[in-house]
């Protein structure tokens, strides 16, 4: 399991526990340390395809615990240009480093207004505290 409760203050984040790390018009997504930490030990990443595209607020694949299955949600609307094939692989990677080597998807942004829509920190870990 991950270490620590951490939210890194340079993500944005969406009110459903997923963050995007923006870079130029390209964004990599993945679910929150509290999502992760709800979830529990992750046994499977159902990924979307290269080439397929995301929807703003939309499930755009599954993560599948030893407690439930959950849909992934996006933060932001792009087409998908990379899956993490190590969270396909060895889905506890998202467990144990879920902003580093367990991303799931990096995007195209479709639309780079919706990122002024997401959450800084400081406003995600109050979603958190109202959990």
């Amino acid at each position: 399991m991950a270490g620590s409760e951490s939210y890194p203050e340079d993500l944005k984040y969406h009110a459903e526990h997923d963050w995007a790390r923006i870079e130029g018009d390209e964004a990599v997504l993945g679910i929150t340390w509290w999502a992760q930490d709800a979830l529990g030990e992750l046994v499977h990443f159902e990924a979307p395809a290269v080439g397929g595209s995301t929807v703003k607020d939309e499930a755009y694949g599954e993560v599948e615990s030893v407690k439930a299955v959950s849909d992934v949600i996006a933060p932001l609307s792009g087409e998908i240009l990379a899956v993490n094939e190590k969270a396909v692989d060895e889905p506890e990677t998202v467990n144990d480093d879920p902003y580093g080597e367990g991303w799931l998807i990096r995007i195209r942004l479709g639309d780079p207004t919706e990122v002024d829509q997401l959450l800084d920190v400081e406003a995600y870990q109050a979603v958190v505290a109202e959990q």
